[in-house]
């Protein structure tokens, strides 16, 4: 994965698929596998999925002309409370977007590194699922 800073202080991280090197074809097909690490998770909470494409397209809002569909996975590894300040960083997103030749998933970066390693290797099994 690629760590990169958005706007100059969002780390986020991308991996980009091409379509012809995953067995997966549709941005559905992500969601649901996603969803299944989610709710195989002890701790992890699945609440939503957030057609983003569909909303922004509502709005007539500007997208990208590459993109083709972008879907949020919305959960949550909150298995505590320890102060207000977790809330501000809860609950996690794992976004997806589907352009032509590949599919591109981003998340930021997670506070605790146990969690982070834990999305990235989700992401990168999409290579081998």
């Amino acid at each position: 994965m690629k760590k990169t800073i958005f706007m100059d202080k969002y780390p986020v991280y991308t991996l980009e698929l091409d379509k012809s090197n995953i067995k997966k074809t549709q941005i559905l097909e992500i969601v649901e596998y996603f969803q299944s690490k989610i709710k195989a998770h002890p701790i992890a909470k699945f609440i939503s999925v957030f057609d983003h494409y569909t909303h922004t397209k509502e709005l007539n809002g500007e997208i990208d002309p590459s993109i083709l569909d972008a879907q949020n996975i919305i959960f949550c590894f909150g298995p505590a409370i320890p102060n207000t300040k977790i809330l501000a960083i809860r609950p996690r997103s794992i976004a997806i977007a589907e352009l032509t030749d590949k599919f591109v998933i981003e998340f930021i970066e997670a506070p605790k590194e146990q969690i982070h390693q834990l999305m990235e290797s989700w992401a990168k099994g999409l290579e081998n699922e």
